[in-house]
């Protein structure tokens, strides 16, 4: 029987994406500020 416990890539998700964090953080900064402002003027 083969064991399947172990994934056959060793590379962890969270290394993968700690290098595009300096690209992912401020567009997700800016996408949640649009979003609250939206919601601020919606709600007005």
């Amino acid at each position: 029987m083969s064991d399947h416990s172990q994934a056959t890539d060793p590379t962890d998700v969270v290394e993968s994406i700690v290098p595009l964090m300096p690209i992912v953080l401020p567009i997700g900064g800016a996408v949640l500020i649009f979003l609250l402002a939206f919601i601020a003027v919606f709600m007005a």
